[in-house]
């Protein structure tokens, strides 16, 4: 008995040091050295509590749908050339129709065979012609518009949650909405404006080959002089000196020779030349054979890196680039190349997404929540306490001492495993303090009964927790299932309330069955306890 007890004491003075050492970074983070805060963590509190960002954004699912139809068309240029038909151009129209158009009914009937063995997707439309020509029309189906919206959505929210992990927001939410929304919660973010910019931005990165036979001034006068297949953008520069922005007008092609989707990697450099920072881009094997061969036959020729519409630079290709590498330039800040290395490797959106709904809650409103919230506990225990002195005198202290652990116990749980502290999980908690002495009732009743027919204590606290056992099992097992599921099928608030309930419960079955028999046979192996306190 004696080597129970002191193995068991030793279990229990395990935990309350592993509580302390994770527990401590979370009251004196800054007087604690580098390895003790970089292995335990500060308990992470919600939006509710510390404040933060509440965004609802807004998926273009029909952007999505446009880029889809893109693709397409710039897959059927490559197939029509590649088999030999002569088309004059293939164009999206509407959104989600396309439209190829020929210069008779040969043609005609040779692109239909093309696109009904190649994109099956596609539902050929009767339009009449125009100009003379014959135009072939052609839709997505239903099912793929609906698909392809469904993708833009799921896609939206990966991208999202992959530029907040590397934004560094710790304990982010990101829910799917009804109506294509997704909700965005980030505590404890100082600077709304950059989290917006990043969230916000498309980073649809493209190369296109600058037309340099056409003069850019006269496209700004006159669009309409701008000849087919291309497109008029602007280039951003930054006067180094007085660091005045201007914008260059340049024209390029409209098809894309390379897109961001090929990218593996993307990360920060500084030119050394004139101190400021670039950002250096990897394409993966498909993207480096790519644009080796773009390069090797385009030598001579201006490439612009266009991210969301704007050129950030238009280099001069001055030999074949093996290896599938390049960089991006344009008088950035260290943030700017920063976030932009951040949203690179984390993919562009599929669509655009619209911000429809901005609040930043204060951290005077969290503060007013965490100090109510200690109130509660506090009142909550003390009125526990009290009761269970009163009925149970010292072995009420002792579920008392139980209950104390338990708190400590939780806080320590919700640190190791870095959860996240929501104003619900505080209700949790103080739950969890009304439940704790439950287990405790339980057992006093059986061992008082046990005492009643004569039987010595240290027989009845034997068989008090022994009958009590099961009973004590059953009924928090349930609650535990019952909190598993509020965990799993649950939104944001109701999960940080499971939270809390789950780790509660654990840590009542532990205090409440090992720590109050070790603190009861610790006395009783003594053999000076006569009678107990009950």
């Amino acid at each position: 008995m004696t080597a129970s007890i002191k193995w068991r004491g030793l279990l229990v003075l395990f935990c309350l040091v592993l509580s302390f050492f994770a527990l401590a970074p979370s009251f004196m983070e800054e007087s604690l050295p580098g390895w003790w805060t970089d292995t335990f963590a500060p308990i992470h509190k919600g939006l509710d509590l510390q404040g933060g960002m509440h965004l609802v954004l807004g998926v273009d699912v029909d952007k999505a749908v446009e880029s889809r139809v893109d693709g397409i068309v710039d897959q059927l240029e490559d197939l029509l050339r590649e088999d030999d038909i002569i088309f004059k151009r293939v164009e999206r129209h509407a959104g989600d129709r396309m439209v190829v158009t020929v210069y008779d009914d040969e043609a005609g009937k040779q692109v239909d065979t093309l696109v009904d063995e190649t994109f099956g997707n596609l539902e050929p439309m009767t339009l009449p012609a125009e100009g003379g020509y014959i135009q072939k029309n052609y839709r997505l189906s239903d099912d793929d518009i609906e698909r392809t919206k469904e993708y833009a959505i799921k896609q939206a929210l990966e991208t999202l949650r992959n530029r907040i992990d590397q934004f560094g927001v710790s304990e982010p939410v990101l829910q799917r909405q009804t109506g294509n929304r997704i909700l965005v919660q980030l505590p404890g973010v100082e600077n709304p404006e950059r989290a917006i910019d990043l969230l916000g931005k498309t980073a649809r990165l493209e190369f296109k080959m600058v037309v340099d036979d056409v003069n850019p001034q006269a496209a700004v006068t006159d669009p309409a002089s701008l000849p087919a297949g291309t497109e008029l953008l602007y280039e951003k520069n930054v006067n180094r000196q007085t660091g005045a922005v201007s914008e260059t007008p340049i024209v390029v092609e409209s098809r894309t020779t390379l897109t961001g989707d090929y990218l593996s990697d993307a990360q920060v450099r500084i030119d050394t030349r004139f101190n400021e920072p670039y950002v250096t881009i990897d394409f993966n094997s498909v993207g480096a054979k790519r644009f080796e061969q773009i390069t090797a036959a385009n030598t001579g020729r201006r490439m612009a890196i266009i991210l969301d519409d704007s050129v950030y630079s238009a280099p001069v290709i001055r030999e074949r680039i093996a290896g599938g590498s390049a960089q991006i330039s344009g008088s950035f800040t260290e943030q700017e190349a920063t976030d932009l290395a951040i949203v690179l490797r984390a993919g562009s959106l599929p669509a655009p997404v619209n911000i429809l709904e901005n609040r930043t809650v204060g951290p005077s409103l969290g503060l007013d929540s965490i100090n109510k919230g200690k109130t509660s506990i506090i009142i909550g225990a003390l009125l526990v306490v009290a009761a269970m002195l009163v009925y149970y005198r010292i072995s009420g202290l002792i579920a008392n001492t139980a209950l104390v652990l338990n708190l400590v116990f939780i806080m320590a749980m919700l640190s190791l495993f870095k959860a996240t502290l929501t104003l619900p999980g505080i209700a949790g908690i103080v739950l969890t303090v009304g439940m704790a002495v439950d287990a405790n009732v339980l057992i006093f009743e059986r061992i008082r009964e046990e005492l009643r027919t004569g039987r010595p204590a240290h027989l009845a606290v034997e068989s008090g927790y022994g009958k009590a056992f099961l009973t004590i099992i059953d009924a928090n097992i349930t609650t535990l299932i019952a909190a598993v599921v509020l965990f799993q099928f649950g939104t944001g608030p109701v999960q940080g309330f499971a939270v809390t309930l789950s780790i509660g419960i654990l840590a009542s079955l532990f205090t409440a069955i090992f720590v109050t028999r070790l603190i009861f046979d610790f006395f009783l192996a003594r053999g000076q306890v006569k009678n107990l306190s009950i």
